[in-house]
């Protein structure tokens, strides 16, 4: 059992109203972690220490 198989059984709806529910439930997910999620992270993320000197 997946998980995507869970979530496309207990999505109500014919086939066509799953697929849009599901479509926006990831626009969802995506926007909570680009709005919320990754700025909190992006202090802890070593990316922009440069320890390279010329």
């Amino acid at each position: 059992m997946s998980i995507y198989g869970a979530l496309w059984r207990i999505l109500p709806g014919p086939r066509a109203v799953k697929v849009i529910e599901a479509v926006a439930l990831f626009a969802v997910v995506v926007a909570v972690l680009f709005t919320w999620v990754f700025p909190q992270l992006a202090p802890l993320m070593p990316f922009n220490d440069t320890t390279v000197a010329e």
